[in-house]
């Protein structure tokens, strides 16, 4: 008896402190709704352009910034680290009309094929989406003709975005490493 007495006891101040501590503590979340942000229909958006990687030259748009003691004997470079601020443009032709860059870091990171993992913005200076951004955060396996990776958030125009990016390369260049790639990238947002 004295063991279902004492149980209930503590019960009974278990919840009493939590009913009082929660009314004291400050709010951490609460549920709003999308309209109070001003967001209204959700639209899906296709954007098409041309992602111009340039690694050699006078002015690369890409450069290595870290390497492993081992990247050089890796046929898949593992370990390899670029920083870019690549151009987008409208077509394939390095002379296109630029509409934004895509600026980030790329690493190897497979030791069994090419593919590279991607953390980069695509960052826009043209038309209804001049200062917006999409970012993508994914794999990126080269040589394959078309690769997926998913737009994990953006701003402005963008902003609560998803979707995914398509990427298939258009030159690429062996002894230099430059490379023109296509993007179709598939954006939901308000």
């Amino acid at each position: 008896m004295a063991i279902s007495k004492l149980t209930t006891t503590l019960l009974f101040l278990s919840i009493f402190t939590s009913a009082v501590s929660s009314t004291d503590s400050p709010l951490f979340d609460e549920s709003i709704s999308p309209s109070t942000l001003g967001l209204k229909q959700e639209n899906l958006t296709h954007l098409h352009f041309y992602f111009h990687d340039i690694v050699s030259g006078k002015n690369p748009t890409a450069i290595q910034v870290a390497k492993s003691p081992n990247t050089v004997k890796s046929p898949t470079l593992f370990g390899f680290v670029a920083v870019m601020d690549d151009p987008l443009t409208l077509t394939p032709e390095p002379n296109s009309k630029r509409i934004g860059s895509a600026q980030g870091i790329y690493s190897s990171a497979s030791q069994s094929e090419t593919a590279l993992l991607m953390n980069m913005n695509f960052v826009f200076s043209e038309g209804k989406y001049n200062g917006s951004t999409l970012s993508v955060l994914g794999r990126n396996a080269v040589f394959n003709e078309i690769r997926e990776m998913p737009i994990v958030g953006g701003s402005g125009a963008f902003r609560f975005s998803r979707g995914y990016a398509q990427a298939k390369t258009v030159w690429f260049n062996l002894t230099t490493g430059d490379a023109v790639v296509e993007y179709n990238v598939y954006v939901l947002h308000y």
